[in-house]
């Protein structure tokens, strides 16, 4: 169970942010000199150099990304120049990739945090760039919409690129790209130039995955355990009735792939926030703002609960709740977690996408007039946040690529890197973990000097 350490503050954190800013500069400057594009997009590293790794085109908006987000933090412009050249030359097929269900991962961390950056004027206004920007904002969200399978019950979900039978947690992150086109005042446009809602599409792939992704304790089934997140559920796509929970990252269908709880955690908690800029009216014909709310605090709060229950006391955890080598390991919630150890590693990506998390669900909290449950969930945030600013999580090497050290991608296919000498995978490096970590820090980072929100939403 996380230890939460009542008395940091976001303030504290500035010198150890500092510290990662000046590591962050290196390993994207690394990273751009090595990089071939014909080999494909960085995905993780091997031996502390990234390397690609074929299965979904998801990645890529974490690697320019990052270079944005570095120039926020910094006012590097040579940052802003690559991570925009680089949105520029490579994300147009991301924006049209209707066989993924990653638009929010690739499209809103670059064209997204492009034009936040235009509109908050830490870059100049150009009336031309900033449609640029916002044309390819309201293609991808539309372009994620339209990928839509119904369920008998007559709502629906963005269907993972598994197939049209495939509900992934996952996909709760990458509703900020339909929340932003929405937003921009977009609408995708169907058979028979039937308007489709992005708002009621938001809705509706929330409600089903808070339903069928989440579990509550409630006795839906023999391992209904509150918080519990199943990765992936699994519906007839004859009759959309659902059929089973599944995984295609984690140990087992009834265990919890804790990176999958991150994204639930995350993608609750800043639909939250989205939701506060909602007028009521709109809300009202698709069950109005209390039933809105209520479902995804919900989920939120389970999975929120379930992680700091579940995860050892430094905030880091074990990359799926069930793996099997954990009943070696003792009393491992009880101690921090050993990346190092020799039956099951961490997930550090995990960690870094669950403080965002946990971060934004005390803030809401707080501004919705609950300050002692927002201030523990903004304190856990801020422990697991400490975590990864130090070693063993923060990459110090200069060889290293990577600098969040110790994520996993896929354990069950064994694609992890395994050192000489170890028996499992540690020591590595992913892009989404990378760029959370940079995010995460950003949001902190901004707070704590009185800057303002790192969010998409603002007016």
């Amino acid at each position: 169970m996380i230890a939460i350490n009542d008395s940091i503050q976001a303030a504290d954190l500035l010198p150890f942010l500092q510290r990662l800013w000046q590591l962050s500069a290196a390993k994207l400057l690394s990273l751009q000199a090595s990089w071939q594009p014909e080999r494909g997009t960085p995905v993780f590293t091997i031996g502390g150099k990234y390397t690609s790794q074929g299965w979904t085109e998801w990645t890529q908006g974490f690697q320019f990304g990052s270079s944005i987000l570095q120039f926020d933090a910094t006012d590097d412009g040579s940052f802003l120049d690559a991570g925009r050249s680089g949105t520029i030359a490579r994300m147009a097929s991301h924006v049209t990739h209707f066989g993924v269900h990653d638009h929010g991962f690739n499209n809103v961390s670059t064209y997204g945090n492009l034009r936040r950056l235009m509109l908050e004027g830490r870059i100049p206004h150009d009336a031309r760039e900033l449609d640029f920007y916002e044309l390819a904002l309201k293609a991808s969200g539309a372009v994620q919409a339209a990928r839509w399978s119904r369920t008998s019950d007559g709502q629906g979900y963005i269907y993972s690129f598994n197939g049209p039978h495939s509900l992934f947690s996952d996909t709760i992150r990458s509703l900020r790209a339909l929340a932003l086109a929405h937003r921009l005042g977009h609408t995708l446009m169907a058979e028979n130039d039937e308007p489709v809602s992005l708002l009621e599409r938001l809705v509706q792939h929330a409600r089903t995955t808070a339903r069928y992704n989440v579990y509550y304790g409630e006795g839906r089934d023999a391992y209904d355990v509150r918080g519990r997140v199943a990765h992936e559920s699994i519906f007839n796509t004859n009759d959309g009735r659902y059929r089973c929970p599944s995984t295609q990252q984690g140990f087992s269908p009834f265990s919890t792939w804790t990176r999958g709880l991150a994204w639930i955690m995350c993608g609750y908690a800043e639909q939250l926030e989205f939701l506060t800029t909602v007028p009521d009216d709109a809300l009202e014909p698709l069950g109005g703002r209390r039933e809105l709310e209520s479902l995804m605090r919900k989920a939120a709060l389970a999975g929120s609960d379930f992680y700091l229950q579940s995860t050892p006391v430094d905030g880091v955890p074990y990359w799926d709740t069930g793996a099997p080598g954990l009943a070696r390991l003792g009393d491992y919630q009880d101690r921090p977690a050993d990346p190092f150890n020799g039956e099951e590693p961490v997930d550090s990506s995990a960690a870094a996408i669950a403080a965002q998390g946990l971060l934004r669900l005390g803030r809401y909290l707080k501004t919705a007039g609950e300050p002692d449950a927002g201030r523990r969930y903004w304190q856990a945030g801020l422990t697991v946040l400490k975590t990864l600013l130090a070693e063993p999580y923060l990459s110090v090497g200069e060889e290293h690529q990577g600098l969040l050290l110790h994520a996993i991608y896929h354990r069950p296919r064994g694609w992890d890197y395994v050192p000489p000498g170890r028996r499992i995978p540690c020591g590595e490096s992913c892009l989404w973990g990378d760029y959370h970590l940079r995010e995460v820090g950003l949001y902190v980072q901004r707070l704590a000097r009185g800057e303002p929100d790192y969010t998409f939403f603002a007016p």
